[in-house]
């Protein structure tokens, strides 16, 4: 995360709410060669205190968890690159402004029999998004297929202990040279979800 403190203003409840509606991250667990990471849809309770998410059997991560395991899901929002130009005051330097959360604690294997439900509200969660689409559901599947895909995953949770999140948006220049890259920044599209993140340097 981005040391400057002007970057860190979030509260807790706003970096797990943007969490909670990105529902995609990557978790991060330490194995004795270096780090494990895994590219991952999760569901965040609504006290914020805790993931629930989903493996690849197969996965080097799960082999891990015979015991509980320090880990970290990191989320990756809008980001852009930033020329200096774009402020036009003198001096700037290049930047790269976005959002990022990551969220630590435990991560641990839960029994089998809570897979089903993880998968149900995880597609619920995601199917109402593209409404007015019918919902697709388990139940859609034959019975035996979803039992054979379901032996290949294995439902998790992460204990959320302690929640940071870096909101880069130029913070740290005056309002007119920040709105004045956003504008950039909307037109060049040199990152992800640019006009988003223009937006959000107009209002920081």
């Amino acid at each position: 995360m981005h040391p400057n403190p002007a970057f860190h203003t979030a509260e807790a409840e706003q970096n797990l709410d943007y969490a909670r509606n990105r529902a995609f991250g990557v978790l991060a667990v330490c194995a004795s060669d270096g780090p494990l990471l895994a590219h991952i849809p999760f569901l965040v309770s609504a006290d914020g205190k805790m993931a629930e998410l989903h493996l690849v059997r197969s996965n080097p991560i799960v082999r891990m968890l015979k015991h509980p395991q320090p880990a970290k899901l990191a989320i990756s929002g809008p980001d852009s690159y930033v020329s200096p130009d774009w402020y036009e005051v003198d001096d700037q330097v290049p930047t790269w402004n976005y959002i990022a959360v990551h969220l630590t604690g435990t991560l641990y294997v839960l029994p089998q029999d809570r897979l089903r439900d993880i998968l149900d509200r995880q597609s619920a969660l995601f199917e109402e998004q593209l409404a007015p689409k019918p919902a697709w559901t388990t139940r859609k599947m034959t019975p035996n297929v979803m039992d054979r895909m379901m032996r290949s995953i294995v439902p998790c949770q992460l204990d959320i202990t302690s929640v940071d999140g870096t909101w880069k948006l130029n913070q740290n220049k005056s309002d007119n040279a920040r709105h004045r890259a956003a504008d950039q920044v909307a037109r060049a599209g040199l990152g992800a979800e640019t006009e988003n993140l223009a937006a959000l340097m107009r209002d920081a």
